[in-house]
């Protein structure tokens, strides 16, 4: 049986039933942080960018977009997608050669789940299955290494989500896998040198186009079937031979992803959490600090610190603030906090903070290499008026280790939101989220459309 059909089998056979308790109290915790993330991002340039283009272009009004209006379920996937990604506040989960957010993954599945009528429960098990995928693939087929972006493992997880959601045949769910799988393999660039706006719409293309080709498939569009094995396909062309026995997986995935504690690349958490303890502990004034030492693990290094993705000091944008370890640990220690407003741009292009990145010097220490990505292993050392405070992480509140509480995500959500929000919408929102399982999805999908959305 060719993989993509056995992958097709492992998604039309999950069901909500096969999660533990636990990872489905984790699923609701994501599902509430994504959702606060992306109205928190409302007001992002890109976002208007993609609202104006939706209005533009139309659509059948199909499903829901957050903050009103209703369009068709490929474009709902881009837009509400757009949202959960555009801050970088979303989930993680860290492979030994890749990391990914699986969250990415929530546009397209609400959208399929509306559409096709369905319940929380059915959008809880095609995220499921969607994590499940995402994370597996990312274990056993990295391609960062070979300069393919973690997208690229999306695709197969957005598609079996929106397939599961759909309620799709095995043969279709096998269809949109490989369709997807086939024809969206993107480069890594996109989070390389100067950074563009892509880095927060990469993934939600994705979204777009593997909930695109589930419907494709529910039409009866034909796939490649030997996407994954065959001449040419993913382990011939990007991956590698790689194994997963799909009819061995369960579901609990999730249970290993990571939350972000502060706005901020994700392999940046536990130094931001050191230095932040740091500054508290000594009363650092950021005014008499005249060097800061990182010492990090090789992924930290590579895509955050200066390493061989480029370098981390020259800070013009939004999109290279929050891919910057120099810049979050500066922002961090001035502001004693680092949130959405952190990367407004006339805070990136002050003074005070460009001239404090700039005494940051990140190393990698090849021990803390080999302890990753079970450990998030950092030394943070500040040099201040004559002074060298220092402390050493092995990881931060979020972490697996360290998981972050149902309430602690709530109050991440309030933080998020409020802008947006009355106080009775938010808490409608959280209780919605938490009792998902018995509700219709559009109960949830009703809120999430009052949510208020800036003028451009």
């Amino acid at each position: 049986m060719p993989i993509v059909d056995q992958l097709a089998r492992f998604v039309q056979d999950a069901a909500y039933e096969d999660l533990s308790d636990s990872a489905a109290q984790q699923l609701k915790i994501r599902v509430l942080d994504s959702l606060g993330c992306a109205i928190g991002a409302l007001d992002g340039a890109p976002i208007h960018a993609l609202r104006a283009h939706l209005v533009d272009f139309g659509g059948n009004e199909d499903v829901t977009l957050l903050g009103g209006g209703q369009t068709a379920p490929d474009r709902a996937a881009l837009y509400n997608s757009a949202l959960v990604r555009y801050l970088d506040y979303n989930d993680s989960y860290l492979a030994e050669g890749e990391t990914c957010h699986p969250s990415d993954n929530l546009g397209s599945v609400m959208a399929a789940t509306e559409y096709a009528g369905g319940s929380g429960k059915d959008l809880l098990t095609a995220l499921a299955v969607a994590y499940q995928v995402q994370c597996r693939l990312s274990d056993e087929a990295p391609v960062r290494a070979k300069g393919f972006d973690h997208t690229v493992q999306g695709q197969y997880a957005a598609a079996a989500g929106a397939a599961k959601a759909l309620g799709l045949t095995p043969e279709q769910t096998a269809n949109a896998i490989a369709i997807s799988g086939t024809a969206h393999n993107a480069l890594r660039v996109t989070r390389t040198g100067e950074i563009s706006h892509w880095k927060g719409l990469a993934y939600p293309e994705t979204g777009f186009t593997a909930t695109h080709s589930a419907f494709l498939a529910r039409r009866g569009i034909t796939g490649p079937p030997e996407v994954f094995e065959g001449n040419k396909g993913f382990m011939h062309s990007i991956a590698g031979e790689f194994e997963i026995d799909w009819a061995a997986e369960d579901l609990e995935r999730v249970t290993d992803t990571i939350i972000k504690k502060y706005n901020a690349e994700i392999h940046s958490q536990a130094t931001l959490e050191g230095a932040l303890e740091l500054k508290r502990e000594h009363d650092i004034d950021p005014a008499v600090i005249d060097k800061i030492e990182v010492d990090t693990f090789d992924v930290a290094f590579d895509i955050i610190g200066g390493g061989e993705e480029g370098d981390k000091t020259i800070v013009r944008r939004k999109e290279e603030a929050d891919h910057s370890l120099h810049y979050m640990t500066a922002v961090a220690l001035l502001d004693d906090q680092v949130l959405p407003a952190q990367y407004e741009q006339s805070r990136i292009e002050a003074d005070d903070v460009q001239s404090l990145l700039r005494t940051v010097d990140v190393q990698e220490r090849p021990e803390y290499s080999d302890r990753f990505p079970g450990h998030m292993v950092c030394d943070i050392r500040i040099h201040a008026d004559g002074e060298v405070y220092e402390t050493h992480k092995e990881d931060y509140e979020g972490f697996h280790t360290r998981p972050m509480s149902w309430d602690t995500v709530s109050e991440k959500f309030v933080r998020l939101a409020e802008p947006y929000t009355e106080v009775a919408l938010r808490e409608d929102i959280i209780e919605a989220v938490q009792d998902l399982k018995t509700l219709p999805v559009t109960d949830l999908l009703d809120l999430l459309a009052q949510v208020e959305t800036p003028d451009a």
